[in-house]
């Protein structure tokens, strides 16, 4: 199966401080990854690191590599990089003015896109966060006035606009009722079709239900990956059966 991003002896620190620890990881071509562990363990700084967010972050310092396709990420342009590899946060981002604008905003900045193809590309990415038939009729209204759900989805159909290969996701689901969380997970299984999605969660039924593969961390350093059911059910390592299973606190 082809791998589409490859992390080759990867240790990231903050001042003196190594919080990730000498990772060597490959994530596979439109499949579902989730990285699992406590709070702290490197999760969200690797994400960071696969489309160069880090390098903006005081006293961050990276070794080893990150490898795009048979490519290392820093000899590529950063704006190529970030409109490749799209990263969605925690909490929802959507700028301060309409939906709209909001999905305007990324093709009119990188530009090159007609009047019509623009709201082609609106409504599609929209369609595909699930998100179109509830906001059709009110395009301008503020997008800060959705809910956090929908927010959230605006924010990965806007990520989509640039037609990213990797989508990156910090948390997506944190904050969000039941409902919510089930769209947007069906969603991100839709968007594997044809996108490679890797998603930081503590929620490890989220994990089981929508990962094809996992990868849990420990204190900076990878413990343990696989595909998620072999990962859940038979881990080989103890400290990964004690996580997954919620003794180890």
């Amino acid at each position: 199966m082809e791998e589409i991003i490859k992390l080759k002896n990867l240790s990231v620190f903050y001042g003196e401080e190594e919080v990730v620890k000498d990772v060597n990881l490959s994530f596979k071509k439109n499949k579902v990854t989730a990285l699992i562990g406590h709070s702290g363990c490197g999760k969200t700084t690797i994400l960071k690191t696969m489309n160069q967010l880090i390098a903006e972050e005081k006293n961050a310092r990276v070794k080893g590599k990150v490898i795009f396709k048979e490519q290392s990420i820093d000899k590529m342009d950063v704006e190529t990089l970030r409109k490749t590899i799209g990263i969605v946060f925690q909490n929802p981002t959507p700028f301060p003015f309409s939906i709209e604008k909001n999905m305007l905003y990324p093709l009119d900045y990188h530009g090159g896109y007609g009047k019509k193809e623009k709201q082609q590309m609106i409504q599609e990415k929209l369609e595909k966060t699930g998100l179109y038939e509830e906001v059709k009729d009110r395009m301008n209204f503020s997008a800060q006035k959705l809910s956090g759900g929908q927010q959230q989805r605006l924010c990965m159909a806007r990520s989509l606009t640039l037609n990213p290969e990797v989508l990156l996701l910090d948390e997506p689901c944190s904050s969000l009722d039941p409902k919510s969380t089930k769209k947007i997970e069906q969603t991100l299984k839709d968007l594997s079709e044809n996108i490679t999605v890797i998603i930081v969660t503590h929620n490890m039924a989220q994990a089981r239900r929508i990962a094809d593969y996992v990868a849990f961390f420990s204190e900076g350093r990878l413990i343990e990956y696989g595909e998620t059911e072999k990962v859940f059910q038979y881990p080989k390592k103890e400290e990964t059966k004690q996580y997954v299973e919620g003794l180890l606190v």
